[in-house]
């Protein structure tokens, strides 16, 4: 039995994926089934120890005055993680970070990069704003669904 596809709804879905980012698409209809997939390239970010502990900090212990702050992951406009691993804010060691707070960016910007199964995925704005808050440190790990940054 062999089954064809049309070139031109192959080459739309192509489109597709590389116009939203997407790694993967799969379509099933009745027996037929396509999937399209592309391999992105890893991003080599090479990661260097500190060679000396930072010295400790003291924070004060906050007033009873002060209100709590707000969960961050309830913001509107938290960028989560979409996976478990490691956050990196530039590419290399080195080289600035690929925003900073106050920042403008454009919608499919690079926010920063995680580290998951050796491949570097970059972490896209959803949309155009202002980076308020940038909520983890660089070469930290992340946990799935954790707020990154806050972008207004």
């Amino acid at each position: 039995m062999s089954l064809s596809f049309d070139p031109k709804a192959l080459a739309e879905l192509a489109a597709l994926l590389n116009k939203t980012g997407l790694s993967e698409i799969q379509l099933e209809e009745g027996d037929r089934k396509v999937r399209l997939a592309r391999i992105l390239a890893p991003v080599t970010v090479p990661v260097v120890a500190p060679t000396v502990a930072p010295a400790p900090v003291s924070v004060p212990a906050p007033s009873p005055a002060v209100a709590p702050a707000a969960d961050p992951a309830k913001h509107p406009g938290a960028v989560k993680s979409p996976m478990v691993g490691v956050a990196y804010l530039s590419a290399e060691p080195g080289t600035p970070p690929y925003v900073s707070v106050g920042q403008t960016v454009e919608a499919g910007a690079t926010l920063l990069l995680i580290e998951a199964m050796k491949t570097f995925n970059q972490i896209k704005a959803p949309r155009a704003g202002t980076v308020k808050q940038i909520l983890v440190a660089s070469g930290s790990p992340v946990e799935f669904d954790e707020p990154l940054l806050i972008l207004e």
